[in-house]
């Protein structure tokens, strides 16, 4: 057939074999295939007593507490976090060097001795009292009866979790151009306004990720807090009715099934919540962008649809 003129011989590109690839994959397909069998049918891990355990008023009550935890710990650390970022970049020095401080000292300390200081509260600081520094005193109270386990366990774990995400933020602010805030300057925004209506909207896309990274490693960091000693902590619980049955590892493998099902729940809203502060710096703008193109070339002439390349970034 002779070709017409001015026709367009057009490439039909062929996939590159890659042996190489697929051998990989078999290799590791297999790898896994064999460590799952090992952990469905290996007998020490007593997966019918892990099934009768899981759903158990004991771990169940430990779930619950592990989570009041985490919850409480990450806003009290978010709270105080946004408040020293904010101090890092004022231009008061006493300010600027409380939250130095406060970050140098929480970070430079390991999480389990910070809880075994706020464990021994009561004894370093029998009572507690409110009033004037070195002066008279309006109310004093038992240490031991205001400040529970609970309430240490939430605050060893809030303000060891503020220092590391008073960084995170400060990095985020930075990440805000500062033109922006010289234009809300322009417009006569108190500094307040412009922290939280331009620079944080924009600084949480660069938060978001660390933020939730560190909220799942702080359901995990919960189970330290048996240095004070919390003993309603799901890993506690587990251990101790482990221990109690003389069959530890079956109670810690429900206990690491409740922690890989909520770490799945959190990653999930992650993910979603990334999106939702991404739009508009995807990659997939350069697609949209494209296709656009794409698809006005073929509204204007379907027969030269074929001869564009798209080489957009």
């Amino acid at each position: 057939m002779t070709p017409q003129k001015g026709a367009v011989d057009l490439i039909h590109a062929r996939p590159v074999p890659r042996p190489g690839r697929w051998a990989g994959a078999a290799v590791v397909a297999v790898l896994v295939a064999m460590a799952i069998n090992a952990l469905i049918t290996n007998p020490a891990f007593q997966w019918p007593m892990v099934w009768e355990w899981l759903f158990s008023k004991s771990i169940l009550t430990g779930v619950m507490y592990t989570l009041l935890l985490t919850v409480a710990a990450m806003v009290l650390g978010t709270i105080l976090a946004v408040t020293m970022a904010v101090m890092r970049q004022s231009k008061n020095p006493i300010l600027r060097y409380v939250a130095t401080f406060y970050i140098w000292f929480f970070r430079g300390t390991p999480i389990y001795t910070q809880l075994i200081f706020w464990s021994l509260l009561p004894v370093l600081y029998p009572q507690l009292s409110i009033g004037i520094p070195f002066g008279y005193e309006f109310a004093h109270f038992d240490t031991l009866t205001l400040i529970t386990p609970l309430w240490m366990a939430i605050l060893g774990l809030g303000f060891n979790e503020g220092a590391y995400l008073a960084e995170i933020i400060r990095a985020g602010i930075n990440s805000v151009d500062k033109g922006q805030t010289e234009a809300a300057e322009a417009l006569g925004m108190s500094p307040g306004q412009i922290m939280s209506r331009i620079i944080l909207p924009q600084a949480m896309r660069v938060i978001m990720p660390p933020l939730g990274n560190e909220t799942i490693s702080m359901l995990k960091t919960t189970s330290l807090v048996s240095a004070i000693p919390f003993t309603l902590e799901l890993t506690y619980q587990a251990a101790h009715i482990g221990q109690r049955l003389f069959a530890p590892v079956p109670l810690l493998v429900a206990a690491a099934i409740w922690y890989l099902l909520i770490t799945s729940i959190l990653m999930v809203v992650q993910h979603r919540i990334e999106k939702h502060y991404g739009r508009g710096f995807s990659s997939d703008s350069g697609r949209t962008k494209a296709d656009s193109k794409q698809k006005s070339i073929e509204e204007a002439d379907p027969n030269q649809s074929n001869l564009f390349l798209d080489v957009t970034p």
